[in-house]
């Protein structure tokens, strides 16, 4: 257990060098601390927080730098949160504030405005749609023997995706299978219609359709893509600056890393336990030396019986804390009031 003192020196040493990035000695802090002490008590505190593995020094001469262990110390127990600014307030209001047709131009616009607050890289999930269920499904013709068949969820989501029919296809048989599904379906969870299509929506198929895979494999994509997850990053060059001292092969991974979302969607639905702002540092990310040097920050937003959605924020260990989280916190916010705004707007609920 530190001093109080060690706790004022810690705190000093981690506000200082995610302020400046330079090791810090002890004659900056003489005037950073809350208690008069001289540099010679200050030197052997920061030997004795040195020993307990909360800093370390970049060579023998230098002054000391937070360690992951540090830095794990300062968030559990000594962070202070700062407030918002004005500034940053009215950015995240107007940003969200800007209409918008669909839930994934919000959600996507979400993930640039959070990396531009942070200069960070951000990412942002919808909400979960386990709860979702369908509202109506059509096939509307194209011509030329393409259609595209539409899904609707009662939370609003449209899916669509267009696909060729067969010349010899009679339309007539596949206008009753849609009819068949609305009829049987309408009302069911995603969760529940996708058990259909694997039980026992093939074989009634079959009774209008001579060949029902084609149209069964384009009706199980619209609903898979309905069901998942929808995943955004903002700020990608952000991570630049960091990756850029690290050797060709460990840039590689990261950002093939970025580029996976199903595996960086998994890293931030670790915290899916947690109702707050959770931090994670270093390997506590991942088993996996890529994200090592590494912060990530992740938060729930609420937007009530349409679920809950995830943001967060990756960025180097000595990233600035204290105003990230608040920005993280306040940005959460005003995103579950947009959404609900948008739900309550586009359908009335």
């Amino acid at each position: 257990m530190l001093t109080q003192r060690q706790e004022a020196i810690l705190q000093a040493i981690v506000r200082q060098y995610t302020s400046t990035g330079q090791p810090v000695g002890s004659k900056v802090l003489v005037d950073r601390l809350p208690m008069k002490v001289s540099s010679a008590t200050i030197r052997n505190e920061m030997a004795a927080l040195e020993r307990a593995g909360l800093v370390t020094k970049e060579h023998s001469s230098s002054g000391r730098v937070p360690s992951k262990k540090g830095y794990r110390y300062y968030v559990d127990h000594l962070l202070d949160l700062n407030s918002v600014s004005d500034n940053d307030l009215v950015v995240i209001q107007n940003s969200l504030g800007t209409n918008f047709a669909k839930l994934d131009e919000i959600i996507s616009h979400s993930a640039d405005i959070l990396s531009q607050l942070t200069s960070l890289t951000a990412f942002t999930i919808k909400p979960e749609q386990k709860d979702a269920r369908l509202s109506g499904f059509q096939l509307v013709p194209l011509g030329n023997q393409k259609v595209i068949g539409i899904l609707v969820t009662d939370t609003g989501e449209v899916e669509n995706q267009t696909f060729r029919i067969p010349r010899d296809m009679d339309t007539e048989a596949l206008e009753a299978v849609v009819r068949m599904i609305n009829d049987q379906l309408i009302g069911k969870t995603l969760v529940e219609v996708v058990h259909h299509l694997q039980t026992d929506l093939p074989s009634q198929v079959h009774r209008y359709l001579e060949s029902p895979e084609g149209f069964l494999e384009v009706f199980d994509s619209i609903l898979s893509q309905a069901e998942r997850e929808r995943f955004f990053v903002g700020g990608r060059l952000n991570l630049m600056g960091i990756a850029s001292k690290q050797s060709p092969s460990e840039m590689k991974a990261l950002y093939e890393l970025l580029d996976t979302n199903d595996r960086i969607s998994r890293i931030i639905d670790a915290d899916t336990d947690s109702s707050g702002i959770n931090v994670r540092i270093g390997k506590e990310i991942a088993n996996s030396d890529v994200l090592n040097n590494y912060s990530l920050i992740t938060a729930k937003y609420d937007v009530d019986q349409y679920g809950q959605g995830m943001i967060a924020v990756l960025g180097p260990t000595a990233m600035p804390y204290s105003r990230t989280i608040g920005i993280v916190d306040a940005f959460r916010r005003e995103l579950a009031k947009r959404l609900l705004d948008y739900y309550h707007h586009y359908y009335g609920s």
